[in-house]
């Protein structure tokens, strides 16, 4: 099996625990790229927060970041799971609260925090 092929086995295999949990109406591919996109932008909010650009400060952080958790939770139909864009841009942004990860079968970063949308393009 080669990189590319390896990658997308574990986008399938991320998507398909994403909709165990959520059981949205997307393919598991699918489910991960929208996902993923919304990652970027998320990922990118936090570096904007943390190098104090782009008009980000401690005061609109959290108006910011509901565009990008309401469309997260649109898509994953998500009305009870704990999900937040974390404000460090040295990791992933997008993630589940780690209690309720905990009992989770989902990728998780060393805190114990569920990812919402990992990169596996190594």
């Amino acid at each position: 099996m080669n990189k590319k092929e390896m990658m997308y086995k574990k986008i399938e295999n991320h998507g398909r625990d994403l909709n165990k949990i959520f059981h949205t109406k997307y393919g598991n591919i699918e489910l991960c790229k929208k996902l993923f996109r919304l990652e970027h932008k998320a990922r990118q909010l936090a570096e904007d927060y943390c190098n104090g650009v782009n008009g980000i400060t401690t005061e609109n952080w959290e108006e910011k970041c509901k565009p990008i958790l309401k469309k997260v939770n649109n898509i994953l139909g998500n009305k009870k799971v704990p999900i937040f864009l974390n404000g460090d841009a040295r990791g992933y942004a997008l993630k589940i609260d780690d209690e309720y990860a905990e009992a989770l079968e989902i990728y998780k970063d060393w805190g114990g925090y569920g990812i919402i949308a990992p990169d596996f393009r190594d």
